[in-house]
């Protein structure tokens, strides 16, 4: 019986290495969340209103909207203004 459960155990431990070893590699080429370059999309800030609303503040090519989210619905609260123009 505890030649099996060890067994067992060493498996578990060798894919959780292998996930984590995975997720090293993907993030060191560039597929990880926080090594994009040029990202245009972006959570700027969050508040938890109750168990199920939330404020969210999300900015995209320089504007930012408060946005609502719950399970009604999504709301656009307030939308920000233009960015300025580049000659």
């Amino acid at each position: 019986m505890m030649p099996e459960l060890l067994r067992a155990g060493i498996a578990l431990a060798a894919v959780v290495v292998l996930i984590l070893a995975f997720g090293a590699v993907m993030r060191r080429f560039g597929h990880g969340p926080a090594t994009r370059a040029g990202k245009r999309l972006a959570v700027t800030e969050s508040l938890s209103l109750d168990a199920r609303r939330r404020l969210v503040i999300v900015r995209h090519d320089g504007r930012e909207h408060l946005l609502l989210l719950g399970p009604a619905g999504d709301l656009v609260v307030e939308r920000g203004p233009l960015p300025p123009e580049t000659p």
